[in-house]
């Protein structure tokens, strides 16, 4: 019996995997996409969408949203003349509502397979080797023949050595997403994006949240400015209790809780926990991918080796995602597979990482692109800042929420701008403007002479850009 074949088999059906392979059926390719994991559908069957939609992006934001409104409900109302008595949280009906949006949503990428055309494969798919000008990659045990392979495979949290996962007295991110109440006391290891996400989520609903970071500085990627303004507000007005500088050292899990020894400083510390949340990255995921079969190459830190258009070091075989470097971020895996799709079939991929943008979705938000100022010191650029509060745009205030600011840096001879960052309510949304400022090269005079709708939460963009000339008309 002859093997299926194709043009473009896709390894991997998250974010980068199934927007390649839609991309790449648009183009008039024959394309298939492997993916094996159910993520514990109730029927065992096959989830697209990957890490993001199933166990990441979209379910951790339903949450983040369900816990605001019920800040909002018991800590925010009075501001506005509404009282609300005895408003409770039942944490089963939220967690179901996060778990029908990440049904519906992955039910909608096996539609957009079936209106474009896409072949789905279930199973693990692992390289066999090549004949001809074809490779041969394995789908449980039945052969089948690539042209083009694209490698999707995403990747998965890394773990403490020596503390086994169970997902549920000690989680990563897919059991912190499906607590069946709120802990009393709730233990973080790691103070990065899924630790202060999900670790505010919690704090909201009730738990007595501490964060553990190893490193000596807080949200180190980001403007210093944000990163203090940030500080602040997670520490003093949320309650998040954040050690930082720790070093990690015996932890004991049981069926009741979670002990951790650790020193901070010059002091020895036990910190006693019902359940554990361990955010310490996340590591690419190759295994079983039968790399050593074609000697496919990775990196001492196990990343495929790309160049810039994401080919491998093999013919016709290239890596999008989180499975090559750079950014472990579902918008920049989705726009590599765009570009590699195109490449394929013979167009100008495009994608530039200097413009990919960063978002951590707390309360307040946190969202920036290009370089921060501590950046440009570093590298000697000369530059000029403009920063604006939203303390002082109408809107906020007429939202209750007026906590962080614009920040945007330009190049002090050509005013070209070279960072923004922005620290406050929809700062994910506000950053799409200066994404595409930078994208085109525009100035913050560029930013200056648009017109912004008033009142909008935009117009601290227009102002900071003003006041990289020093001529806010608002502050």
């Amino acid at each position: 019996m002859a093997n299926k074949q194709f043009d473009v088999v896709v390894i991997g059906a998250g974010p980068g995997g199934y927007v390649a392979a839609i991309r790449a059926a648009q183009l008039g390719l024959s394309t298939a996409c492997i993916e094996s994991e159910s993520y514990a559908d109730p029927k065992g069957e096959v989830r697209l969408g990957g890490t993001c939609l199933n166990v990441g992006c979209i379910p951790s934001k339903a949450l983040l949203r369900s816990s605001e409104l019920f800040e909002e409900a018991t800590h925010g109302f009075q501001m506005h003349g509404i009282s609300a008595e005895g408003v409770k949280i039942d944490v089963g009906t939220m967690v179901k509502r996060k778990d029908n949006i990440v049904t519906q949503l992955t039910s909608g990428i096996k539609g957009l397979f079936k209106k474009n055309k896409v072949t789905m494969l279930p199973g693990r798919g692992k390289f066999l080797g090549r004949e001809g000008d074809r490779w041969l990659v394995d789908v449980n045990g039945e052969a089948v023949e690539a042209t083009h392979v694209i490698v999707a495979t995403g990747s998965k949290a890394r773990h403490l050595p020596d503390l086994p996962v169970d997902n549920k007295i000690v989680c990563d991110n897919v059991g912190a997403l499906s607590f069946d109440n709120a802990p009393k006391r709730l233990g973080v290891i790691g103070a990065g994006v899924i630790g202060l996400e999900l670790g505010s989520v919690w704090k909201r609903l009730g738990a007595e949240v501490t964060v553990l970071e190893v490193l000596p500085d807080f949200l180190a990627a980001a403007d210093q400015a944000v990163a203090k303004e940030a500080w602040k507000v997670f520490t003093q007005k949320q309650g998040l209790n954040i050690n930082l500088g720790v070093k990690i050292g015996k932890i004991t899990a049981g069926k009741k809780g979670v002990s951790i020894e650790y020193e901070s400083g010059d002091d020895s510390k036990t910190l006693e926990v019902d359940r554990l949340i361990v955010s310490i990255g996340r590591i690419p995921n190759t295994d079983g991918l039968g790399a050593e079969n074609v000697g496919l190459a990775i990196n001492e830190r196990g990343y495929i080796t790309v160049d810039g258009n994401c080919r491998t070091n093999l013919p016709n075989v290239w890596a999008v995602g989180d499975v090559v470097p750079g950014p472990m971020l579902a918008h920049k895996g989705m726009e590599e597979g765009v570009m590699v799709a195109e490449c394929i079939a013979g167009q100008k991929g495009h994608v530039n990482h200097d413009t990919i943008p960063y978002v951590i979705y707390t309360h307040p938000e946190i969202a920036w692109v290009g370089k921060t100022e501590q950046q440009l010191k570093n590298e000697g650029v000369e530059y000029r800042a403009g920063q604006i509060p939203f303390a002082a745009n109408g809107r906020a205030l007429g939202q209750g929420d007026t906590t962080g600011f614009v920040k945007m840096l330009a190049c002090a001879k050509t005013d070209r701008i070279l960072g923004v960052h922005v620290i406050g309510a929809s700062a994910s949304e506000l950053i799409a403007e200066a994404v595409v400022a930078m994208e085109f090269n525009a100035s913050s005079e560029d930013i200056a002479r648009i017109c912004h709708a008033h009142p909008t939460l935009s117009e601290a963009m227009h102002e900071a850009s003003l006041a990289v000339d020093k001529r806010p008309l608002h502050f």
